[in-house]
């Protein structure tokens, strides 16, 4: 996990589910596979309805057509983000587009440890609805030390709930690496 993560802002609503984080047609793909794994990156969020999205207009696509990773590093998301089916691929989805941290108000459970066991996504959560302050494509600065949010587009901060026991975790790269590092494994 890095100390420092900046990036485009990608805004969605609240209880943006699994399968439009990564729609069920796209799990034919194998994730092991490093030739296919890339397609999750592809097809991420290509289940979200227009009308989700951060600007007026609601038609920014998270990954252009026929690229493997998107222009946005941070999700901004809304309240219940992840609910739906316990789809693991959803937080990999996100990763293989080239997200690093997605920030929401809360996630449903089982999303949110699949971004920490699998280690793909720091999961913040945030007290303010930054959905509502926030726009696609605001420059983010997000400082993992001082639990921190920069928009630099629009010069505020913003602070964000502490990662707690998670942090070692998602910082050893998931809940298997970290077990072998504790010496557990």
């Amino acid at each position: 996990m890095l100390d420092i993560i900046r990036g485009k802002a990608y805004v969605l609503g609240d209880n943006i589910d699994t399968d439009q984080i990564i729609p069920a047609k796209f799990l034919s793909y194998n994730p092991s596979d490093p030739s296919e794994r890339k397609y999750f990156g592809m097809y991420a969020m290509d289940g979200v309805p227009a009308g989700q999205m951060g600007l007026p207009d609601g038609n920014i696509r998270f990954v252009k057509p026929n690229e493997f990773k998107s222009e946005f590093s941070i999700v901004i998301g809304g309240r219940n983000f992840g609910c739906g089916s316990s789809r693991e691929h959803a937080p990999l989805a996100i990763a293989e587009a080239g997200v690093r941290v997605v920030i929401a108000e809360f996630y449903a459970r089982i999303f949110f440890r699949n971004c920490v066991n699998g280690g793909y996504l720091v999961p913040y959560e945030s007290p303010e609805r930054l959905m509502e302050i926030t726009h696609t494509g605001d420059e983010l600065v997000v400082d993992v030390k001082r639990n921190l949010l920069s928009n630099v587009t629009r010069r505020t901060e913003h602070k964000l709930s502490p990662l707690g026991d998670v942090a070692p975790i998602i910082e050893a790269g998931g809940v298997f690496e970290y077990a072998k590092l504790a010496g557990m494994i």
